[in-house]
């Protein structure tokens, strides 16, 4: 089902495509007018950056980046320790997963202006106020996370991710991924930061239609927005959280992805 319109889905000569419904239907007149001709569509129609044939072939995992395949919240605490102290890096590190969707909630600050101002707001002394928004770059991936994405890639799978952050972030934190992605759309460049559903509806402009099955570590900014979308989800889970909302597959991290990919999908 598409993001972007409502659509049916059809089936010409044993092959799949999309038929979307149409906004001024014919009348009486019109279709006995053209009762006489018989249409034979002998192509696939044709989608935004690609045919059907194409689309239907290609299967699509989006991904989270921080916190899913990026220690954000080991990049985060690192920085506050070293600014605050070890003794209040706990304390801080939850004090700012309260702030930072305040901040983006309107979607008119960039990541890094996100993340400049949380560290105002948390007391940073003069000079550190960009700790987080300069460490970030360097923040690592968690150990299993690029062979994982290389045995999904094994299996045919195309990667994208749906990223709450700004290029030049991601671009640097592909870089130490390792692991090529078709696809990276960020909060930047769409206007808004999820759980809105902008990424999403980027995406299905970018490819031609919605993924198969989405990957993240939030169950506020991803599994619910997943939920609402009615697409698969997986959520990495961890924290060792109760789930609310609830994933269509949980794993503690992503050693079983590509199985589990499989068998979602």
């Amino acid at each position: 089902m598409s993001l972007l319109c409502s659509a049916k889905f059809v089936t010409l000569g044993g092959g799949a495509s999309f038929g979307f419904d149409d906004p001024h239907p014919h009348t009486a007149s019109s279709a006995a007018a053209s009762s006489t001709v018989t249409p034979i569509r002998t192509t696939p129609m044709l989608l935004a950056r690609g045919t059907i044939a194409r689309v239907a072939r290609d299967r699509w995992a989006t991904f989270d980046c921080y916190g899913t395949l990026i220690d954000w919240n080991g990049g985060i605490r690192a920085q506050l320790a070293r600014v605050f102290g070890e003794e209040r890096a706990d304390e801080l590190l939850r004090r700012y997963h309260e702030l930072e969707p305040e901040l983006e909630a309107d979607g008119q600050l960039s990541y890094r202006e996100v993340l400049t101002e949380a560290m105002r707001r948390l007391g940073a002394p003069p000079g550190e106020e960009t700790a987080l928004a300069d460490s970030l770059p360097g923040w690592q991936p968690f150990p299993e996370v690029p062979r994982a994405l290389m045995a999904a890639r094994g299996r045919g799978w195309k990667l994208a991710i749906l990223s709450n952050t700004d290029r030049d972030y991601i671009e640097a934190s592909l870089a130490q991924l390792g692991v090529p992605f078709e696809v990276s759309i960020v909060a930047s460049e769409v206007g808004s930061y999820k759980p809105a559903l902008g990424h999403w509806r980027a995406f299905e402009e970018e490819v031609g239609r919605p993924p198969d099955v989405h990957v993240a570590a939030s169950l506020f900014h991803d599994v619910a927005p997943a939920n609402d979308l009615g697409l698969p989800s997986v959520w990495i889970n961890r924290l060792v959280e109760e789930p609310g909302p609830l994933p269509t597959r949980e794993l503690p991290d992503l050693a079983r992805l590509a199985e589990t990919l499989e068998e979602v999908a």
